[in-house]
């Protein structure tokens, strides 16, 4: 009877700490120097704990196993020692997209730790591992100076490195998209996206002009058509959607985004024509319940799972999430919305966009235009496979076999999304230089103005007495 009554009353509390978290995102961006946004941050740390404590409570008392209990001490250690050692290496780092970072962690721990406990141990382990790796990036970022000189080794060493998969992939449910060594099995894929926003930046930065268009162009089609050829039209259609807004934003050209776009929509048509699996999801997409037994299955009962939940959730454990095929990768998001509610998945939704948010806002200030087209490249990177995700999940889109930045279940994810939120904490204390570089130069400016404006009057003040 007691689990009964804890796992009803958590429900609401959790959402409360979650939704308190959210409006912290977006109150933040009230002010522009970190040092006044500290109180935000620390409700932010404040609330997420919560959040995290009310979810394994639930958990613990669900289970009645001590070995959750462990689990989350550990997490808690984790997360928190992420927080201050961040403060402490870099100070004057964005601690809304490190807070956002270790929530969406924390929420991925839950919900895994809900589905599967050997998913969620073996998750947990990569993101330590990966964090201890990531936790270097800031320093080489601001540092390294050379990193825009390297427009055609990006190039190479992105389509050298899909290639491989192509060749010597393994198939995985009808797509090559990995490759193992040693036992350790990557994804490629993920890590050429960041490669390939490299490229663009350092392409474009240079020059703008239709020669220069066409040969990026020439070479992220590559990119593309490698993805298609081992027939992961997710990441595909990402490395499409990034390379139309990058050329778009660098030139300010309408025209190349147009093109773009009527491009893409004819790579659609096509798509649905040659690939067999791709009619397959639209059929699915467009009337599951026709093929409730096969291809619609997945999307179906992930509809059931949201739907079931309401608007604060079945409760952890109270739910079905894993009647879902690949729950933990693919469909995430609707085991959220089922067990812990549509509020709570709102809010989910919101942490990513207030993550975005930043990434557009350090984009737009920062004076390097290498610099600014990766914080907004990496930017589009990420909430376009968020959208992908949950507008899967949802069937707002077709589903397209991406995951969930930071929540769904996969290493070479995780580790691809927290070196990208890195890259961009570096770019941020970049835009913290130039600020002070800027204000420098306008104190020095004001200075050499306040002197000539006295000498003028000591000069007039001089005639004055000779007169």
């Amino acid at each position: 009877m007691l689990e009964i009554y804890i796992t009803e009353l958590s429900k609401y509390f959790i959402t409360l700490f979650i939704a308190l978290y959210t409006l912290e995102c977006f109150l933040v961006f009230r002010f522009q120097e970190e040092e006044r946004r500290k109180g935000s941050y620390i409700r932010q740390n404040f609330f997420m704990f919560l959040v995290h404590f009310s979810c394994f409570l639930v958990i613990c008392f669900e289970t009645g196993k001590v070995e959750y209990l462990l689990f989350y001490i550990l997490q808690q250690i984790l997360l928190f020692a992420t927080i201050v050692l961040f403060r402490m290496i870099y100070p004057r780092g964005n601690r809304l997209i490190i807070n956002n970072m270790c929530m969406l962690l924390s929420i991925g721990f839950v919900i895994l730790s809900r589905l599967s406990y050997e998913k969620a141990i073996k998750q947990f382990f990569i993101v330590t591992v990966s964090l201890i790796m990531s936790m270097l990036i800031p320093y080489f970022i601001h540092k390294l100076k050379f990193l825009k000189s390297l427009t055609w080794v990006y190039a190479g060493v992105g389509i050298v490195a899909l290639g491989v998969v192509l060749i010597l992939g393994t198939v995985t449910y009808g797509s090559k998209i990995s490759y193992s060594i040693g036992g350790v099995t990557f994804q490629p894929s993920e890590f050429v996206k960041i490669i390939f926003v490299f490229f663009l930046a350092s392409a474009l930065s240079e020059s703008q002009d239709f020669l220069r268009v066409v040969v990026t162009a020439v070479l992220a089609g590559i990119h593309v058509l490698i993805l298609v050829a081992s027939k992961d039209l997710g990441s595909a259609l990402i490395f499409f959607i990034v390379y139309v807004m990058m050329v778009f934003i660098a030139t300010g050209q309408w025209i190349y985004l147009f093109v773009g776009m009527a491009g893409g929509s004819a790579a659609a048509v096509a798509a649905f024509h040659l690939f067999s699996h791709v009619q397959v999801r639209v059929q699915a997409w467009q009337d599951p319940f026709s093929c409730i037994d096969a291809a619609g299955f997945q999307i179906t009962q992930s509809l059931f799972g949201i739907s079931s939940g309401g608007w604060f959730g079945l409760g952890l454990f109270r739910g079905n999430p894993t009647a879902i095929p690949l729950v933990e990768a693919d469909f995430v998001f609707s085991a959220v919305a089922e067990e812990l509610g549509i509020v709570f998945s709102m809010c989910l939704i919101l942490i990513c966009l207030s993550s975005f948010i930043m990434f557009m806002n350090i984009s737009i200030k920062l004076q390097n235009g290498f610099y600014r087209l990766i914080a907004f490249g990496l930017g589009i990177t990420y909430i376009f496979q968020v959208f992908l995700t949950v507008g899967g999940g949802t069937k707002f889109i077709p589903m397209t076999g991406v995951t969930l930045p930071f929540i769904s279940y996969g290493g070479s994810s995780i580790l691809t999304t927290l070196i990208m939120f890195f890259i961009i904490e570096g770019l941020y204390i970049i835009r913290q230089d130039e600020g002070d570089r800027r204000a420098k130069k306008k104190r020095k400016r004001r200075r050499i103005e306040y002197e000539a404006a006295r000498g003028e009057a000591d000069e007039e003040r001089e005639e004055g007495e000779d007169a």
